[in-house]
């Protein structure tokens, strides 16, 4: 086993913090699961008020005072038009989406279907319309048996849903509104982003930051068993601690081979099980508990995943940037925040690649390296961008201050970005100044 001169014994202690996404997460994440259980209760609703009007034979204060025709009236009036207005809703909401799609990214469409304001205001809507008509079923004309019966409760509630609607829908309007701005995504993603940084990188003077190495060759006394992906997707989180407590159980070494955010087709080796020379190969039973460790879902998630942050980010600085759109000012917005960003990473330290529990190895894995980070957000903006005059100026500005903030082990990769964004600059310099032997993309 490699290890750095000044490495320790144990690196439990620097694996990340990140809240595991437990099955309860995983059912409430699709747009369609809040409002449909908010549809739900409203027919719950409409069954069980009418039967508690029942049971209050006196008429009650600041209640519909009507009769059943006037009822039916009102009733029907709430469930026609909160059926129209919820497809206007949604027809608004999909114009949004097909616009963020376009105008900045596709990988951006989950934080907007994940907005709650825009799934409680379908809830609310469909709701009104699911209750109106449950209610409608229980008013009784004069002519029925047993004599008239106007649910006047049932009925003011279902008013009161009519004003919460309209008051979900205002907020709805400020949403979108909202959501649509550049600054808000960026703002928004830039500080998802910080949160999992800061969970996901140890601080410097963690136990463990910054011991083990990328690579592992084995060690004598162990034999590899290679375990193949069973489902295709991407890798989404690791549960770090839960792999070193299952390999510390049984006596084995853990490897992971894909790093979090990699796409995973089936087959592909994802885990190499090291066990003691001579012991029996692992079944399908004993490794089902190690899958479970290791989740794949169809799209990644921002938990485990600085990079995911990142990425969208740059491909809105990219989309801006494109012939079609040329907008280099969102850019530097963009580049604004990624600085942001960057600011803290380059003041964490890395993950331990070797994790070791009570003097022994149990976890080798390929975290996310504050350096590939750095690369993610400097090269594609300042590849795209190096023929516009805001763009190679603001990545060196940018440089130049996370040199002075950064980890020694962070300086050189910021070194070799400064030394490529000046070179850019001077070139756009030389152009503007008229040497026609300048060139975009000259490098020092």
């Amino acid at each position: 086993m490699q290890r750095e001169p000044d490495g320790g014994t144990d690196e439990v202690g620097a694996l990340p913090r990140t809240r595991s996404i437990s099955r309860w997460d995983r059912l409430w994440r699709p747009f369609w699961v809040l409002p449909m259980v908010i549809v739900v209760a409203a027919v719950l609703a409409g069954y069980l008020v009418p039967e508690l009007d029942r049971l209050a034979a006196d008429e009650l204060p600041y209640v519909f005072p009507g009769g059943p025709n006037g009822a039916r009236d009102m009733l029907g009036t709430i469930a026609g038009a909160m059926i129209s207005v919820t497809g206007l809703v949604f027809s608004i909401t999909m114009v949004v989406v097909q616009l963020a799609s376009s105008q900045y990214s596709p990988r951006i469409l989950g934080d907007f279907l994940a907005s709650r304001t825009t799934q409680v205001t379908l809830g609310i809507f469909a709701a009104s319309f699911t209750y109106a008509l449950t209610v409608l079923r229980s008013v009784i004309g004069e002519s029925g048996e047993g004599g008239a019966f106007v649910p006047q409760l049932a009925v003011t509630l279902g008013f009161l849903l009519v004003l919460a609607s309209v008051g979900m829908f205002l907020a709805f309007i400020h949403h979108i509104t909202r959501s649509i701005q550049v600054s808000s995504i960026v703002s928004s993603l830039g500080d998802d982003t910080l949160d999992v940084v800061r969970r996901y990188f140890p601080e410097p003077s963690s136990p463990g930051a910054r011991l083990g190495t990328v690579r592992w060759d084995g060690e004598e006394g162990l034999e590899p068993q290679t375990v193949a992906a069973e489902e295709h997707g991407a890798v989404v989180e690791l549960d770090h601690r839960g792999l070193v407590a299952h390999a510390a159980e049984h006596d084995l070494v853990l490897e992971v081979l894909l790093q979090v955010g990699d796409a995973v087709p089936e087959g592909l080796p994802a885990l190499r099980v090291w066990r003691p020379v001579g012991s029996p190969p692992l079944d399908d039973e004993r490794l089902a508990p190690i899958r479970r460790l290791v989740a794949v879902e169809q799209d990644r998630v921002l938990n485990q995943d600085p990079a995911l942050g990142i990425r969208k980010l740059v491909d809105i600085a990219e989309r801006a940037l494109s012939p079609g759109i040329n907008d280099p000012t969102t850019a530097v917005q963009v580049l604004d925040e990624l600085h942001r960003i960057l600011r803290l990473t380059v003041t964490r330290a890395e993950l331990p690649a070797l994790v070791s529990r009570d003097g022994r190895l149990r976890l080798v894995h390929r975290p996310q390296r504050v350096e590939q980070l750095i690369d993610l957000a400097i090269a594609e903006p300042l590849h795209y961008g190096e023929g516009s005059l805001q763009v190679p100026r603001r990545i060196a500005a940018m440089v130049d201050d996370l040199r002075a903030v950064a980890l020694a082990e962070h300086r050189p990769a910021l070194e070799w970005w400064a030394r490529r964004a000046d070179a850019v600059v001077r070139t756009q310099e030389a152009r503007h100044a008229g040497d026609p032997q300048a060139q975009p993309g000259d490098t020092p």
